[in-house]
């Protein structure tokens, strides 16, 4: 709809029934849009709402295809597993059986390099097989030291940050995958549907907008002598052109500190050159009477005590 409506046409004499005080004006009823769309890239695999469908919070509005975000997601849980068993080594120290290995080997290399050193002092062995036998004897009794104590502090900070590091990327790819479907953040009317099952989206696209009717919302302009009289909250009565329509009681929600010219589509000239400041009223309306688009009169009555 041509939003021929959307500011209001100012009327700022005084009502008719000459109440002093009461403020009435024109404007167009709005609703309050949320556009919808994707946190991740992918190619829709199916919309499952239309235009005018009525959804309600946690309704899934759109699917996009996970596939390549299970399969990360898959590797990312078996990275998680394996930090997971060697931060549980880390802190559990070494078993025995490992390190009654550690000691078999250790004293292996001990007594061939005490062989070795005998045969070198004979010149039965060359220099450098003996340097090899001693070579093995002293990673021998480093690797049995190590399974005896143990990994220092800051190894074990190591250990954990990598398994920390895998969690959180696990946790990442969870998240890709429960994004792949959209879901309502609100209830509302589906009022815009961009897309089709097969595109492909990015992230942040526009591809659906929910208009929330609940309240509806009015704004109307008020010059300079009538805005001292507005204050938040005060009582307004919304009538529409609706046949057969009741009134509605709304309140007073938001006074623009900025002063705008009329909108252009005040008829006169002269209104049109008057400074007017924006003033929204919020309407209940749980049962979807007023629609986006519809024409309505305000009627702010004399605030009394206490309003």
């Amino acid at each position: 709809m041509r939003l021929t409506f959307v500011f209001a046409i100012l009327m700022l004499a005084g009502c008719s029934g000459g109440d002093e005080g009461t403020i009435e004006a024109s404007g167009t009823i709005e609703g309050t849009h949320v556009t919808i769309g994707p946190e991740v890239a992918g190619r829709v695999r199916g919309v499952l709402v239309q235009e005018g469908d009525r959804v309600r919070p946690g309704d899934t509005l759109l699917v996009l295809d996970d596939t390549e975000y299970v399969l990360q997601l898959r590797q990312a849980e078996a990275n998680l597993l394996a930090a997971d068993a060697q931060l549980r080594l880390a802190l559990e120290g070494s078993r025995r059986e490992d390190i009654r290995q550690a000691e078999a080997a250790l004293s292996s290399a001990e007594k061939d390099y005490e062989r070795m050193k005998d045969l070198l002092a004979g010149q039965a062995v060359t220099q450098k097989q003996f340097d090899d036998a001693e070579a093995r004897w002293i990673a021998a009794r480093e690797t049995r030291d190590k399974l005896v104590t143990g990994l220092r502090k800051d190894e074990v900070m190591a250990v954990r940050a990598r398994r920390d590091q895998a969690a959180a990327q696990a946790d990442q790819l969870r998240k890709k995958v429960r994004d792949c479907r959209l879901l309502a953040p609100s209830e509302g009317i589906v009022t815009l549907r961009s897309v089709e099952p097969g595109e492909f989206v990015l992230p942040g696209a526009g591809l659906l907008r929910l208009t929330r009717l609940d309240p509806a919302k009015l704004t109307i302009y008020v010059g300079e002598a009538d805005l001292g009289t507005i204050a938040l909250g005060r009582r307004a009565i919304v009538t529409s052109d609706t046949k057969g329509g009741s009134p509605h009681e709304g309140r007073v929600v938001y006074i623009s500190p900025v002063a705008e010219f009329t909108p252009k589509n005040v008829q006169t000239r002269d209104d049109r050159t008057k400074l007017v400041f924006a003033v929204r009223i919020d309407i209940p309306n749980p049962d979807g009477v007023l629609k986006p688009g519809m024409p309505a009169d305000a009627r702010l009555p004399a605030a009394e005590g206490g309003e």
